[in-house]
């Protein structure tokens, strides 16, 4: 009886505890909104200049949210409809056609397949005048936006500029769906294929409807693409796990401070694909949901990863209504996959002295075992199994990519050659490419090649330890030798920036589809996938611990 009284009057202390924290968490808010309210009102009546309370109270909110972590943010009314399409939905109203801006004049960049644009002959190539008879020179980006979305069933005139002839169009706006799946079928060698791009509404039955007709081509093995896939939906994320593992296994579990937002997702039907080879790709932007799916699955044993580390974000958001129809988006939970990693690279809760949060070290990184045993680890994304260098590209091709200077060639590429046979199999010939330096004659295409970025450094730490004048001479005749060598430039990146070209005029032909099936060509982790498919026994290796990698950091590759 005594000991009871002992557990009854320590939970009393213990409530008695929280009651008085909670009251002192509740006064200290309360205080601040006072102190704030009164200096917002102090501001706006006596600030020598005039302000503007909405957007002094805009850059407050984003001074406070700043603080925390880039995924916490405040979406005004006049945001919601874009936040809506980049987070939750796939549609909205509009043509169906892709803008870009080169020397102040905006062009059709691409149009989609089926949709309004398309439908009226709009071609890549065409410069855009006006929009329902206004002049949209002097626009930005968001403003065309506009002027091109609206409601299903809308009307909408362009008056546009093609060979020195204005044209006008006329169109009615169509739902505009961007699918979460781009792209599935069977690739060469009997191969199932499903390139996931986000995880938006719907996301979960559209792999499942993808997932359903391969399974009935009988493949010899599936290639779930996450590559460059930022995330979404988290429950959206749990469904596609369930399409390849059993029903009531744990997928991932989220823990917040405030217990009501610590949940457990489980499968909960039985999965279409629960035992062909499975292969899930990755790189350095998979993120977030991606990171779930490819994370459980590596957890699970059930499918081989191949790429590079994933992007490291192991947060969970939530919205929250607000007054005036606006939204917070808030960090509400971190992530854990199935062996109990969280995989966040990012440390925002301890930030460095400039208000920077820092990576979390390697060194601090601790080991999981998966369901067979296999070691895993947490922290800095999730490590594929079979690592593949990543495709980089030269200053030359960024600079020609960021300047738009393929865009003349592949819409005069497409008017000289009205018909291309094999859009899957494209290559641009040595004599086509030829053409295409011609182009470039009187262009700017100046860029920094990484060679002069270290002979600057090199330079800049000669003058330091004031070595400058002894090595004036050789630092010249080596400015001089790498500048005759950056003009072979063309030459020496041929093949990468064929590759670009190749991709900029196929899309002409095929639309999105079309580029996306004539870059398995050139793609190293599919053709990773396929030699791994055709070795079963190398697979088992894999998901047993053998071939997988060892070393912190240093994934193994499999040759």
């Amino acid at each position: 009886m005594k000991k009871l009284k002992v557990i009854v009057l320590l939970v009393i202390v213990g409530l008695g505890t929280l009651t008085l924290s909670f009251r002192e968490d509740l006064f200290q808010v309360s205080k601040n909104l006072d102190i704030f309210a009164s200096l917002y009102k102090e501001i706006n009546i006596n600030y020598v200049e005039e302000t503007n309370p909405s957007e002094l109270m805009r850059n407050s909110i984003d001074a406070m949210l700043g603080g925390l972590d880039p995924y916490t943010e405040y979406i005004p009314e006049s945001e919601i409809e874009d936040y809506k399409l980049k987070y939750v939905s796939t549609q909205y109203g509009g043509i169906g056609a892709g803008t870009l801006f080169i020397d102040g004049k905006l062009f059709v960049n691409e149009v989609s397949e089926g949709n309004p644009a398309h439908q009226q002959e709009i071609k890549p190539g065409d410069q855009i005048l006006k929009i329902n008879e206004i002049d949209i020179k002097g626009k930005d980006r968001s403003e065309i936006s506009q002027l091109l979305r609206g409601p299903k069933g809308s009307s909408l005139t362009m008056v546009l500029l093609r060979d020195s002839k204005e044209i006008k169009k006329s169109l009615v706006r169509e739902e505009i769906k961007q699918p979460n799946v781009s792209y599935s079928g069977i690739l060469d060698g009997q191969i199932g294929y499903i390139k996931l791009d986000k995880f938006l509404e719907n996301s979960g039955n559209e792999v499942k409807d993808a997932l359903a007709a391969i399974v009935k081509e009988n493949p010899k093995g599936i290639v779930l693409d996450l590559r460059s896939n930022g995330g979404g939906i988290l429950q959206e994320a749990v469904k596609i796990v369930n399409l390849f593992v059993e029903k009531g296994v744990l997928v991932v579990v989220q823990k917040g401070r405030n217990p009501e937002k610590t949940i457990s997702y489980q499968t909960l039907n039985q999965p279409i694909a629960p035992s062909t080879p499975l292969v899930v790709l990755i790189n350095g932007t998979s993120a977030s949901a991606s990171e779930i799916v490819a994370g459980a699955l590596q957890d699970l044993d059930r499918a081989v990863i191949i790429g590079q580390r994933s992007y490291g974000k192991g947060l969970v958001q939530q919205t929250f209504n607000l007054p005036y129809n606006s939204l917070v988006k808030v960090t509400v939970a971190k992530y854990f996959t199935p062996s109990g990693r969280c995989i966040q690279a990012m440390d925002y809760a301890h930030k460095n002295e400039d208000g920077d949060a820092q990576k979390f070290a390697d060194s601090l990184m601790k080991p999981f075992n998966t369901k067979g045993g296999r070691t895993v680890y947490n922290g800095n994304g999730v490590y594929p199994d079979v690592f593949v260098e990543p495709v980089t590209y030269s200053p030359i091709t960024i600079s020609l990519v960021n300047k738009s200077l393929y865009f003349d060639y592949a819409n005069a590429y497409k008017k000289a050659h009205p018909n291309l046979q094999n859009t899957k199999n494209f290559q641009l010939s040595d004599n086509d490419y030829a053409q295409f330096v011609n182009t470039l004659a009187n262009k700017d295409y100046s860029y920094i090649a990484n060679s002069e970025k270290l002979l600057t450094q090199l330079k800049a730490e000669a003058e330091k330890e004031n070595k400058s004048d002894d090595l004036k001479v050789e630092l010249k005749d080596l400015s001089t030798k790498l500048l005759n060598a950056k003009k072979n430039d063309l030459s020496n990146h041929k093949q990468e920036i064929k590759r670009m070209l190749e991709t900029q005029i196929v899309s002409r032909y095929a639309f999105e589809k079309g580029k996306i099936e004539h870059s398995f060509q050139y793609d190293q982790e599919i053709s990773k996938s396929r030699q791994l498919f055709d070795s079963q026994p190398q697979i088992n290796s894999i998901l047993s611990g053998n071939g997988a990698y060892k070393t912190i950091g240093v994934p193994k590759i499999i040759k």
